[in-house]
């Protein structure tokens, strides 16, 4: 946006009626700012596809949240430049989660272990290990069903030694307080 009182008017009048809820003002707004979302977008996630989908969710939040505009507070350019850089960090930050997981199910070796015998106690144990998160239940299966080293758990899971370290010492205990309880 430029310092031109009349264009900081425009973009003030715009605000109000998107508050106001009119779904033409919404449109304005995308005609007006929808290219600088996507190329933020573009640039950021390097793929026009899923910058489309970004520009689409920014969109999608400003209609959403137009009740906590507040017109003459700032500029709407801003506020969606600054959306769109946290959807794109949401979008990497997912991206990063589905290639390390990727690579944690990719198992590169490992001797298998035998399941228990009865089918009640896999379903437990599932559960328990589920009841972990992530990436603690990741860990512990990489670690003990895969029987994999803690050095390379933390090399493909690109996490620090000490955290890997962790992860299968408060996992192993939180498993061995549950397995506890079913039997003694």
């Amino acid at each position: 946006m430029t310092g031109d009182p009349l264009q900081a008017a425009t973009s003030e009048d715009l605000m109000r009626r998107l508050v106001e809820g009119d779904e033409d003002a919404l449109a304005e707004a995308y005609q007006r700012f929808g290219a600088l979302v996507h190329t933020i977008a573009v640039r950021s996630v390097g793929e026009h596809h899923e910058a489309e989908d970004i520009t689409q969710q920014v969109f999608v939040a400003l209609w959403k949240a137009r009740s906590s505009l507040t017109p003459g507070a700032g500029s709407l350019g801003g506020w969606l430049a600054t959306v769109t850089r946290r959807r794109c960090a949401d979008h990497h930050a997912a991206r990063a989660r589905r290639t390390r997981d990727e690579q944690a199910f990719t198992r590169e070796g490992g001797l298998p272990v035998s399941p228990p015998a009865d089918v009640a106690e896999q379903v437990y144990l599932a559960d328990v290990l589920e009841s972990l998160g992530d990436p603690r239940a990741t860990i512990i299966r990489m670690a003990v069903i895969e029987d994999r080293r803690q050095e390379d758990i933390a090399a493909a899971l690109q996490l620090p030694l000490g955290t890997v370290k962790s992860h299968v010492r408060r996992g192993l205990l939180h498993l061995r307080k549950h397995l506890e309880e079913v039997s003694p």
